[in-house]
């Protein structure tokens, strides 16, 4: 990650700026992002389409791409943008879709890249959950492994002989982990 910006920039700012490319802003820091590898963009896709799938069968709410900003705290602004999330029905914005979605998602995905420090990951988590993300998953592209982090719970270490169940946000959603690392 490189950090671009030396005076503080709101997320409206950011959003004038149009498409510069992947980014953050770290609490009013421009933060860019090389793009992603082919094996995170493999899972987070797969991720994203297996919630979609299942959220739209059952009209629970919305299920975002990577790269959708969610403005999690305000002066400075930290917006910041997971590989994949989902966002109840009754959360889901009347107004405003230009804008970034006021608040956390429900779930968020992050997708680890060979260049993701552990503590970068875990930041991410603690963010998401300090905020009232219900659940983090953190897929590893690299141990074929999920873990989900919970508020007030240990992490729970998924491989591909499991299956990710019992979610609370999205009640009733059950996947085996092996579909998410299939190899094309």
């Amino acid at each position: 990650m490189t950090t671009t910006s030396t005076k503080p920039i709101t997320a409206d700012e950011l959003l004038k700026m149009g498409d510069i490319g992947r980014c953050e802003l770290i609490y009013g820091e421009l933060v860019m992002m090389s793009p992603a590898g082919f094996d995170h963009g493999i899972v987070a896709v797969r991720i994203a389409r297996f919630l979609a799938e299942f959220v739209e069968e059952h009209d629970l709410g919305a299920v975002l791409a990577a790269e959708t900003g969610f403005k999690v705290e305000s002066k400075p602004d930290l917006v910041r943008a997971p590989d994949a999330s989902f966002v109840r029905k009754d959360r889901v914005p009347k107004t405003a879709w230009s804008k970034f979605f006021p608040g956390v998602p429900d779930l968020a995905v992050e997708v680890i890249s060979p260049d993701d420090t552990k503590r970068e990951i875990a930041e991410k988590v603690n963010v998401w959950l300090a905020h009232g993300t219900t659940s983090c998953w953190v897929a590893d592209p690299a141990t074929m492994t999920l873990m989900i982090h919970r508020i007030g719970q240990k992490p729970v270490r998924l491989t591909v002989r499991d299956k990710i169940s019992g979610e609370p946000a999205i009640p009733g959603f059950v996947l085996p982990v092996s579909k998410i690392f299939k190899r094309p």
